[in-house]
């Protein structure tokens, strides 16, 4: 059974900084790719950024070299690193997890940008 847990959302101002975190459970996150999504009132589910198992990144247009994604193998979690943010980023995000063709989600966590 795989769980993600995300961490790390909430209220920030424009311009500010989070770091959101999501712990795995299972053994399969050293060979999993994984990723972060966000999905906006009214808006469809979206990649933000993903990292394989060899560490190759990738990032939505909108969040190139603003956002960093990164993994810790040893303590099965995968982090995002936003900075300057803007209020557009606001947006529940959730933690993906992909496995031979099956996809595990987290339960989401809300970022706002406000000031």
């Amino acid at each position: 059974q795989v769980q993600l847990v995300e961490s790390g959302g909430g209220l920030v101002q424009p311009g500010g900084s989070l770091r959101l975190s999501c712990a795995t459970s299972g053994s399969i996150f050293s060979i999993s790719g994984m990723g972060w999504y966000r999905q906006a009132p009214g808006k469809q589910r979206e990649l933000v950024a993903s990292i394989i198992i060899g560490g190759k990144t990738n990032y939505a247009e909108s969040v190139k070299g603003r956002f960093t994604i990164s993994r810790d193998n040893a303590k099965n979690t995968v982090y995002l690193q936003m900075n300057s943010l803007k209020p557009e980023d606001t947006a529940a995000y959730y933690c993906w997890q992909y496995y031979r063709g099956s996809n595990y989600w987290g339960q989401g966590t809300q970022v706002t940008v406000s000031a």
